[in-house]
């Protein structure tokens, strides 16, 4: 596909969004498997499902509603993806960014990124939050494999400082005031669906890495190419130690997921009342707002 036509897929799918209603967003959210209730701390204006959105993916993934919403939280307007898409579903990286790219279009500056993952760290368990600091891409792609898209970010963008230091200090201080222990590490992205084998897990660990998973990387990559700020948050849901390896319970996993949901909404809410005292970038949304043109016909 050309760049051209890509961002007029852009465009479409943002004016069916704008067409909805709601409030301009100055922060999006993903949310993953099991990490669906932050949904229901916000204030919900509009719920679009992906299917009625033009070029939108669609969700299979059975514990992901499927749903874009737009309104608030802690007194911050925000677009929210109530489910993700992975490579594992069939797609490709930049369908998988598609959401990611439309929010940054709607006015988001920020992405607040949350993932279940499996823990590799011996001295972590399940439920613990891990506060993202560096990520090591091993899904074989990149979502800006392609042609660049020139209207959105540089053909080579920095991934120095994926995650925004600013931000991890605002989680970590929310962490600190609401008592919620907070770990920080590096995630792993793998393609999946299948899980690690012990000699697997053993050398991603040895790569450096403390959680692995199957999304998270991808979005990052995109917002970050784009200019937005970054904040992951992964909630660890099995323990992946090739000594004591344990049969998978997919039951379990989610069950877990959804247990640590309640810190993972403070800790977002927490950050995002930050967020809230700060100037909006007037100069960033302006660039994006630019762009919310119908595109021109051709001639």
């Amino acid at each position: 596909m050309s760049a051209r036509r890509e961002m007029e897929r852009i465009r479409e799918a943002v004016q069916a969004v704008q067409g909805s209603g709601g409030s301009a967003p100055r922060v999006g959210i993903v949310l993953g498997t099991g990490l669906g209730g932050l949904a229901d701390a916000m204030e919900v204006e509009v719920s679009v499902p992906y299917e009625e959105l033009p070029h939108f993916p669609v969700s299979t993934v059975e514990t992901h509603h499927g749903r874009l919403l737009l309104g608030g939280l802690a007194g911050v307007p925000v677009v929210a993806m109530q489910g993700r898409f992975h490579r594992y579903e069939g797609y490709g990286l930049r369908e998988i960014v598609f959401a990611v790219r439309v929010m940054r279009r709607l006015g988001a500056e920020t992405l607040i990124v949350s993932a279940a993952c499996g823990g590799m760290n011996p001295l972590w368990g399940p439920g613990d939050l891990v506060l993202l600091n560096d990520h090591i891409n091993l899904m074989g792609d990149s979502p800006l494999t392609g042609p660049n898209l020139d209207e959105l970010g540089p053909r080579f963008p920095d991934m120095s400082v994926p995650y925004d230091p600013g931000l991890r200090e605002a989680a970590v201080a929310v962490a600190l005031e609401e008592r919620i222990p907070l770990r920080e590490g590096v995630y792993v992205g793998v393609p999946g669906p299948q899980l690690e084998t012990r000699a697997e897990y053993r050398m991603l660990r040895r790569m450096g890495a403390d959680v692995v998973g199957m999304s998270t990387v991808p979005e990052v990559i995109a917002a970050r190419h784009m200019g937005m700020r970054v904040l992951a948050v992964a909630v660890i849901t099995d323990q992946c130690l090739p000594d004591a390896l344990e049969e998978v319970d997919v039951e379990r996993i989610i069950a877990t997921a959804v247990a640590a949901g309640p810190k993972l909404t403070r800790l977002v809410s927490g950050v995002l009342a930050i967020l809230a005292t700060e100037a909006p970038d007037v100069a960033t949304a302006g660039a994006a707002d630019t762009v919310l043109e119908p595109a021109a016909s051709p001639a």
